[in-house]
C-alpha cells in the first residue's frame, strides 16, 4: 500500500537558522512531502516581514524538491488537516523545549487527533542555536554568521545598519 505522508514543519522562522534547516532536512528524509509553515505571527513583533520570511524559507530550501514553503495563520492545527498533512514536526533543542513542547502537542491532539505530533532533534552542533538568539548578536554587532545560510546573514546585515541609521 502507498501512502502520501504530508509533514507540516510550523514556526515564525524570524530568521531561519541551520538548526531549523537541519529538522527540514530530516523531516525531508521521513515523510513524502514537507511543507514548512511560516506563521503570519500577529502576536509577536518579528524582525522581518512575513515576505522576507517566507523568502529566506524558501531560498534556504530550494534543495529539496517535495519540501515547499507556505504562509499560515490561525491554527496551526487546522492549517495542517486543511493541507492534507497527518504529521506535525517539531524540533527539540533542550529539556526545557520538550516541556512546553509536550504540553503543545497534547492540545493539538486533543483538538486534532488524527494528526500525529513529531519530535526531530538538530545535530548536537547545532542545537544552541535559536532565531532570537541569532537577532540579538546579529543587532547587537554580533557575528551570528555560523549560525545561518550566507543569504540570512546577509539580510540581518542589512537590517542590522537600517536600524543603526534610524
Amino acid at each position: 500500500m502507498s501512502r502520501n505522508v504530508i509533514a507540516v514543519y510550523p514556526g515564525t522562522f524570524d530568521p531561519i537558522t541551520l538548526g531549523h534547516e537541519d529538522i527540514i532536512r530530516r523531516a525531508a528524509g521521513l515523510f513524502d512531502q514537507v511543507i514548512v509553515a511560516v506563521a503570519i505571527a500577529h502576536h509577536k513583533k518579528t524582525l522581518f516581514s512575513l515576505d522576507e520570511r517566507l523568502a529566506m524559507v524558501r531560498e534556504s530550501t530550494a534543495e529539496w524538491a517535495h519540501v515547499r514553503v507556505e504562509p499560515f495563520d490561525g491554527l496551526v492545527t487546522q492549517f495542517t488537516q486543511a493541507q492534507g498533512g497527518t504529521v506535525m514536526v517539531r524540533g527539540l533543542r533542550s529539556g526545557a523545549d520538550f516541556d512546553y513542547e509536550y504540553q503543545l502537542a497534547d492540545m493539538n491532539r486533543k483538538l486534532v487527533p488524527t494528526v500525529e505530533t513529531v519530535f526531530l532533534t538538530p545535530d548536537n552542533r547545532l542545537q544552541s542555536i535559536s532565531s532570537t538568539l541569532v537577532r540579538e548578536i546579529a543587532l547587537l554587532g554580533g557575528n551570528a554568521e555560523p549560525f545561518v545560510a550566507p543569504s540570512v546573514w546577509q539580510r540581518l546585515q542589512v537590517r542590522r545598519n537600517s536600524q543603526a541609521t534610524r
